[in-house]
């Protein structure tokens, strides 16, 4: 994802918490952030003290996209959104937030949604386990039970071609 891509999905996903956010899209548009405000707080003790009320009304509007971002790059290394808040813990909140944001997401889809960057891997992620009932409860189906792949590590239901688990990751 590029610089303008990255900036652009972050202002069209102002307000939506849901989902997941690569690193490139958060760290794009964290940088595009701390830039302009970087630059707006210069101009502002350069030029005029008035120019701060501008600063201000900036941290404003850029606060939820901000937070959105943060909040669905944090679902990519599958954690709650919640722990955006680790960023207010003095001393030790900030590295280790910073730890979570730089960690690569997830591979395939985890319980906040598909994987971006592989959205085909793992089929469908909203997936059913593998057992006597789920067989029971689709018998006229055509799936036979020999048709049917589960991980062998958690017992989920798979999607034909996955290569990891939707549900625990591991490799089929």
């Amino acid at each position: 994802m590029n610089p303008v891509q990255a900036i652009l999905l972050g202002f069209r996903n102002y307000a939506n918490f849901e989902g997941r956010a690569t690193r490139s899209e958060y760290w794009w548009f964290y940088g595009f952030f701390v830039a302009l405000l970087v630059a707006i707080f210069v101009a502002s003790l350069a030029w005029s003290p008035t120019l701060l009320s501008v600063w201000v009304a900036y941290m404003v509007v850029m606060a939820p996209p901000l937070c959105s971002v943060t909040v669905r790059r944090l679902h990519d290394v599958d954690r709650s959104g919640r722990l955006a808040f680790l960023g207010f813990v003095p001393f030790a909140g900030g590295p280790r937030l910073t730890r979570l944001l730089t960690s690569p997401g997830t591979v395939g889809p985890n319980r906040y949604g598909p994987d971006p960057l592989r959205p085909g891997l793992g089929g469908d992620w909203i997936q059913r386990p593998v057992g006597p009932q789920a067989r029971e409860q689709h018998p006229g189906s055509g799936v036979g039970p020999a048709a049917r792949l589960g991980c062998s590590r958690c017992g989920w239901e798979q999607q034909p071609g996955a290569v990891f688990c939707g549900n625990c990751g591991a490799a089929l």
